[in-house]
């Protein structure tokens, strides 16, 4: 055992061989009555169970106290202990069987300072810890919402991973960008092995919900409690899935961490409900009090949950979009005309407009309802703030307006004169222009054998051409 160490440049002390050598006898023994590691070969144990578990205290600092998610049999908790006596190490286990083993090993061994925490680790959980270390296979963000209640401000939650994790990391970066941040990657391998291994932390921005604050927001908020789908309240949130429902309710779900939280600073008047999965999803501690808190069962969640982020959710109140008549003419600059009939287009869309400095943005009645979910979300949250128009059909608008339609068989953009005032009118995504508009059109320019850009991208290019003059 102690030559396969030193070939991973770990160095124990006879002690702490003899407490590993301890440790390796009780898995061995109570192996097969508890099916505690598919490991058994002795080599494999002591570099991929044993040195796996000690390395990454040669990677990165290891705070303390340190939570072991999901220890299973001890690991990397109990090697870790042995090598590092000095951090107070809490081992997190809701199996019965396997808790009775911990404990055993924690006495056996002589580890102080060494905690069975003998229950699974949810955002309830809010006995503070510096750092949290897990082997699980559980998805990076999943264990950053699990530990939302105990992880402290600038507190690190290290995963050890397999070399193939860059989509697990993005999406918790995304998903938890107003709560944690990446602050390492250290790709590593067990020496003299082909084991390639990635050592990824994040570190906490904010602080936790304590138990107390949960009491607090319990008294704080009105809370509805839902389990059943038959419930009114529950019928009347999943229709609002649909542009229809949301055009008939005038509420639409904000979801997604970063979007809800935009929602929450830029207009909290407007949120009328923090809806989460149970009661451990806690609304921010600065929401108002007339703030609602929904709390569904999880079934439930997962039906509003369609992007699956995970985060709670905002009943949000949607503004009414000011009425825009043919007659009133363009404002100076451009006035974009949106007829399309895909939710995420007129996301994208109200997004570019926005970010070009379009004066005016009138939804043409043939539009999907700018605040659908979808249309919300693939917007980053502008139309949430957007100045937005209320316009008539496509049919109504009249041909002395001085519109610049948008098509892939016009004169191409670049020999285009933006007047001072106008209107950018692109075409509906399949049946494109009505024919009346098609003498006077304009295109982007693409390589031979393309037949379209997709109507939302070629409408972003326009803009920024205008813009760029």
């Amino acid at each position: 055992m102690d030559a396969l160490l030193k070939r991973c440049n770990i160095h124990l002390a006879t002690s702490q061989l003899n407490q590993l050598w301890i440790y390796h006898q009780l898995l061995r023994r109570h192996d097969a009555e508890l099916n505690l590691t598919r490991v058994r070969n002795f080599e494999n144990m002591v570099l991929k169970l044993y040195a796996d578990s000690i390395l990454p205290a040669l990677h990165a600092p290891l705070p303390s106290p340190l939570l072991d998610l999901g220890t299973g049999p001890g690991m990397p908790g109990i090697p870790l202990k042995i090598f590092r006596p000095d951090l107070h190490i809490l081992l997190a286990e809701s199996r019965q069987n396997r808790i009775e083993f911990l404990k055993k090993a924690a006495a056996d061994v002589g580890l102080p300072g060494l905690d069975v925490v003998d229950r699974g680790i949810a955002p309830d959980f809010d006995r503070p810890v510096a750092g949290v270390i897990t082997r699980a296979v559980e998805p990076i963000a999943d264990t950053l919402a699990r530990v939302a209640g105990c992880l402290m401000q600038d507190g690190l939650a290290i995963f050890m991973k397999g070399p193939r994790c860059d989509e697990e990391i993005e999406k918790a970066s995304k998903t938890f960008a107003s709560t944690y941040e990446l602050a390492d990657d250290i790709p590593y391998q067990i020496p003299h092995t082909p084991h390639r291994r990635r050592l990824v932390v994040f570190r906490r921005t904010v602080k936790p919900f304590s138990a107390g604050s949960a009491r607090q927001m319990r008294q704080k908020h009105r809370i509805r409690v839902i389990e059943s789908e038959s419930n009114a309240i529950f019928k009347d949130l999943k229709k609002l899935l649909g542009g229809r429902g949301v055009k008939k309710q005038g509420q639409t779900l904000v979801c997604g961490p970063r979007l809800v939280a935009e929602a929450m600073k830029q207009a909290p008047e407007r949120c009328l409900a923090w809806i989460g999965s149970g009661s451990r999803q806690l609304p921010p501690s600065d929401a108002s009090g007339r703030l609602e808190w929904i709390q569904l069962a999880p079934e439930l969640f997962q039906t509003l949950d369609t992007f699956g982020t995970k985060h709670p959710i905002v009943l949000f109140d949607i503004p009414t979009p000011a009425p825009w008549r043919p007659e009133d003419g363009p404002l100076d600059g451009c006035s974009l005309l949106v007829p399309f009939q895909d939710p995420e287009n007129v996301g994208a869309v109200v997004r570019s407009a926005v970010a070009f400095g379009v004066d005016r943005i009138v939804l043409l009645a043939e539009s999907a309802n700018p605040f659908h979910p979808k249309a919300v979300r693939a917007s980053a949250g502008t139309v949430l703030a957007a100045g937005l128009f209320q316009g008539p059909s496509l049919s109504e608008i009249p041909q002395d307006l001085p519109v610049i339609a948008l098509a892939p068989s016009g004169r191409t953009l670049a020999q285009t004169q933006f007047p001072q005032s106008f209107c950018l009118l692109p075409g509906m995504e399949g049946p494109g222009l009505p024919s009346r508009w098609q003498a006077n059109t304009v295109a982007v320019p693409m390589a031979p054998g393309v037949e379209s850009l997709n109507a939302a991208v070629a409408t972003a290019i326009a803009l920024y051409e205008w813009r760029r003059r």
